[in-house]
């Protein structure tokens, strides 16, 4: 199951590494964007349902199989999402809360999509606060 979990993160990532190959950052918001869009695929539910329960076993067995799995899974997106800001943000103490802002909302967006596969009411959500955060940002230029 590791393995399968492995690959499924090493698509993610290299969904995120094609965004670092810009001619520079991408910002959060273009970021979060394809990735909710590769999250929100029909395709990949059955390997995100898979992630969710690692995810939470991690949570509830702490020294099991599943050891670290959580945490490294945040450290892996908190750092790929610190790829896609400017460096003037993403060395900022601000730039760490908003990209921990971006992940909590795709996740908390995937947990929900994946307990009622409600996906346009979910995206919808998610189209909302990427609004905000692109709003942000153009205030911040």
């Amino acid at each position: 199951m590791r393995a399968l979990l492995e690959r499924g993160r090493a698509d993610e990532l290299a969904l995120l590494a094609r965004l670092r190959q810009a001619d520079g950052p991408v910002g959060l918001a273009p970021a979060a964007d394809q990735v909710w869009t590769w999250l929100a695929a029909d395709e990949h539910r059955p390997l995100l349902r898979l992630w969710a329960e690692a995810y939470t076993r991690s949570l509830v067995e702490p020294d099991g199989p599943w050891a670290g799995f959580a945490k490294a899974t945040v450290d892996d997106w908190l750092d790929v999402l610190a790829a896609c800001q400017p460096p003037s943000e993403r060395d900022a103490e601000d730039g760490v809360i908003r990209r921990t802002l971006t992940l909590a909302v795709l996740r908390g967006a995937l947990l929900d999509l994946l307990a009622t596969d409600e996906e346009r009411r979910v995206t919808a959500a998610v189209q909302r606060q990427l609004a905000l955060l692109r709003r942000e940002e153009g205030d911040e230029s």
